[in-house]
């Protein structure tokens, strides 16, 4: 029995020196096994990367200044808006006839009634003054000389008729 007792004494003298050597294989075990459970945890994450695509994606929104040069054009856009600062009645229409984009001295162009008083018509860019001049139902004009409205100006007119 002393040799068994000598035996495991030996053994137990040989475990803290395998012991150290054995953790250090048995810590490289776990690490693996941590390895392998990021692994598992790298597969929701290709869903993330999925979710980081549209994120991409989201960089074409980017590109969506790319149209603010749009607005920009649009600003560079120089309309002149005149509006008559004029109470027609009831049933009746204003029009304006003139030189300039989009009128004629032939045909009148209708305004826009924005209010019981007020008429609105805005014109496109135009390089030269606009000279024109309203008519009460394109029949009746009104008296006084011809209107000359500078480009890209918005101006109030009280015609009389």
């Amino acid at each position: 029995m002393k040799k068994t007792a000598a035996k495991a004494a030996s053994v137990k003298a040989a475990a803290p020196a395998t012991a150290p050597a054995a953790p250090a294989k048995k810590a490289a075990a776990p690490k693996k096994a941590a390895v392998s459970k990021p692994a598992a945890a790298a597969a929701p994450a290709k869903p993330a990367k999925a979710a980081k695509a549209p994120k991409t994606s989201a960089a074409p929104a980017v590109k969506a200044p790319k149209p603010s040069p749009k607005p920009k054009a649009e600003a560079a856009t120089i309309t002149t808006t005149i509006v008559a600062a004029v109470d027609v009645g009831f049933g009746n229409h204003l029009t304006l006839r003139g030189e300039g984009p989009g009128l004629s001295w032939e045909i009148g162009t209708p305004l826009e009634c924005v209010a019981d008083d007020r008429w609105s018509i805005t014109l496109p860019e135009s390089a030269q003054p606009i000279v024109c001049k309203f008519l009460l139902n394109d029949s009746t004009w009104c008296s006084g000389e011809d209107y000359t409205v500078l480009p890209g100006s918005t101006v109030v007119l009280s015609p009389t008729f």
